[in-house]
């Protein structure tokens, strides 16, 4: 078992201590789990009150505090505690196969050194493969496709032809990246499908999550900036653009042609209409209905969408309405009396 000192923990994510240096660290664990010989964080302040009772030998926090453990002061808890997972545990360790036999791969593709190809995975003709990329069982990437170093592919991953994946980029268990968007013209009442000639380009560090669909763009690209990160279930439509370091909740789903800035964050469930621009670091709400632009850094909640300060409002008003509305008819039949 590996063992750093909170003094060597503090030393690597450059923050200091307020306690015993030399306390031994062994493992990572939540405030409310952690034993001796553990280390934790305090980013939420409603949690303060469990800084009495853990049993961490070590917290991670923003500024000197009361608390029975030991103190490790960062500039950001959240992420310095993110680094001591990383330094004691590491990222996942993918198998070491080299290229299985039973893998279907073209004899115009290249692939770069050191991939990783597990059974069954497909790829198409003209694939470009960059070096070190790991490919799990069932991964199919389709003709004239490109995928940078250190791609992960999960498991059933699919890759539709003419698509663009950056470089260190991870698309979990059973996505799909460039299928046809949700396109159709109708005509007498019949749905013709529309031909998707558009392709999905995803930019460096981008993260997809399981079951998530990327659709083609149906005539311009569709388009994820690079460190964006998308959840399990999200669906992106044809044509939609976006920007950089984002972060889409599992089961949002954009109509094609949308517009997102840079570092936008979209609530779980939240629903985006086509055809709209929202603007730089805009917050968008759980379960929220966009159905108009929205300027750069507005946070927004409800169905419609609105300003959240204005939602919360006009929310806390729903209760009421019953005996406003009780009132009302009172007040009126008091008028008609007169």
């Amino acid at each position: 078992m590996n063992r750093w000192t909170l003094g060597q923990l503090a030393e690597y994510v450059k923050g200091s201590v307020h306690g015993d240096p030399s306390a031994i660290i062994e493992s990572v664990a939540t405030l409310e789990n952690a034993q001796a010989g553990d280390i934790s964080f305090l980013a939420n302040k409603k949690y303060t009150n469990l800084l009495s009772t853990t049993k961490a030998t070590a917290v991670v926090v923003a500024k000197e505090i009361k608390s029975t453990a030991n103190l490790l002061i960062a500039a950001d808890p959240y992420f310095a505690f993110t680094q001591i997972i990383i330094l004691m545990n590491g990222h996942r360790r993918h198998p070491q196969t080299g290229v299985s036999e039973k893998a279907v791969i073209s004899s115009s593709a290249s692939v770069g050194k050191n991939c990783q190809i597990a059974d069954f995975v497909t790829i198409s003709d003209n694939v470009s493969l960059g070096d070190n990329c790991v490919l799990y069982p069932g991964v199919f990437i389709g003709a004239d496709s490109k995928v940078g170093d250190n791609g992960i592919l999960y498991p059933n991953a699919v890759v539709y032809d003419k698509c663009t994946i950056g470089k260190n980029c991870i698309i979990h268990a059973n996505a799909t990246i460039g299928e046809d968007g949700f396109g159709f013209a109708t005509y007498k009442g019949v749905h013709h499908k529309i031909p998707h000639i558009g392709s999905a380009i995803l930019g460096d560090d981008v993260e997809i999550g399981a079951n998530a669909c990327i659709e083609r763009g149906t005539i311009d690209d569709t388009v994820i900036g690079q460190g964006t990160k998308v959840g399990d279930s999200v669906v992106i439509g044809h044509g939609t653009r976006i920007g950089r370091y984002c972060l889409l909740v599992p089961q949002v789903g954009i109509a094609g042609s949308a517009t997102l800035g840079d570092y936008c964050a979209v609530g779980g469930q939240a629903g985006i209409v086509g055809h709209i621009k929202i603007g730089n670091q805009v917050q968008i709400g759980a379960k929220a209905a966009v159905i108009n632009d929205i300027a750069d850094g507005q946070i927004v909640v409800g169905s419609p969408a609105i300003d959240a300060n204005k939602a919360k409002r006009a929310y806390s008003l729903i209760e009421y309405l019953p005996e406003m509305r009780k009132k009302i008819k009172d007040l009126e039949k008091r008028l008609d009396s007169k």
